[in-house]
């Protein structure tokens, strides 16, 4: 965003590729209504399209009509190839854990790296590393350095588990020292220490990113599985978690062990 607001005088073209490129950073920063406050109904396809995921974050009660907004835009033949159509559209449609939509909007027309990506994440929601290994090495032979490409590699190096998992933490190391520690690589880094039974390695990750961001859904839940290896108090993290994500799959999880204990107790009574 900084880098935007400092760049000279831009030709139309490369001008609406930044204004869509630092919509999309106050998105992942979850400021969300600097988008929908700026953002006009004139605006670009693209960036409509940006504002539509705002909107989608902001308003999740409004997710049903967000999604049907998008089913009418995909149907558009003047809109439907435009790619931070497709890329949002994909986002959402793995938001909602319909992979095989996500995929389809992922994997049309020209592929951009960011729509590989979000196609090697749905790869590995659906347990299938073996597709995401394949999306990588598409994505290697575009932009073997870019960000997205290591990233994408990294995680799926973790899913793929055994010496792969040290792949993915020299990975994370030079992305970190390269660039800036954000939460999400720590808890990447973690998640490394986590798989080669360094937990204490990982406490100390997770705690760091909970530094950059105390309501880091990922660094949270990886605190409450890192905590029960060392043999620490869950406690706090399980009502930050329960506070930030009250459905988040650990949760549910735990609530479900929880279950199965007081059944299978009450058998003995």
């Amino acid at each position: 965003i900084a880098e935007a607001a400092e760049a000279g005088p831009l030709d139309a073209s490369t001008k609406a590729e930044r204004d869509v490129l630092v919509y999309r950073a106050y998105v992942g920063q979850g400021l969300y209504k600097i988008v929908l406050d700026e953002v006009g109904d004139d605006a670009s396809t693209s960036l409509l399209a940006v504002k539509l995921l705002a909107k989608y974050y902001q308003h999740p009660e409004e997710k049903e009509g967000i999604i049907a907004t998008l089913q009418e835009w995909m149907e558009d033949p003047s809109c439907s190839s435009n790619p931070t159509l497709l890329l949002v559209a994909a986002t959402v449609h793995a938001g909602e854990e319909n992979y095989v939509e996500a995929l389809k909007c992922a994997n049309a027309g020209n592929p951009t790296l960011d729509m590989m990506a979000v196609s090697v994440a749905s790869y590995l929601k659906i347990d299938r590393p073996d597709y995401a290994e394949k999306q990588v090495k598409a994505m290697a032979a575009i932009d073997e350095d870019a960000t997205l490409t290591q990233l994408s590699m990294a995680w799926t190096n973790l899913a793929l588990g055994g010496a792969k998992v040290q792949e993915a933490f020299y990975i994370f190391q030079e992305l970190g020292e390269k660039n800036t520690w954000t939460a999400k690589l720590l808890v990447g880094n973690a998640t490394a220490h986590m798989l080669m039974g360094q937990y204490d390695e990982a406490e100390r990750d997770l705690l760091d990113a909970l530094q950059k961001d105390s309501k880091d859904v990922d660094a949270l839940a990886n605190l409450v599985v890192c905590s029960h290896h060392l043999g620490k108090p869950t406690a706090r993290y399980t009502n930050q978690l329960t506070m930030v994500e009250g459905k988040h799959p650990v949760l549910a999880r735990r609530e479900e062990l929880s279950q199965a204990f007081d059944v299978a107790a009450s058998s003995y009574q």
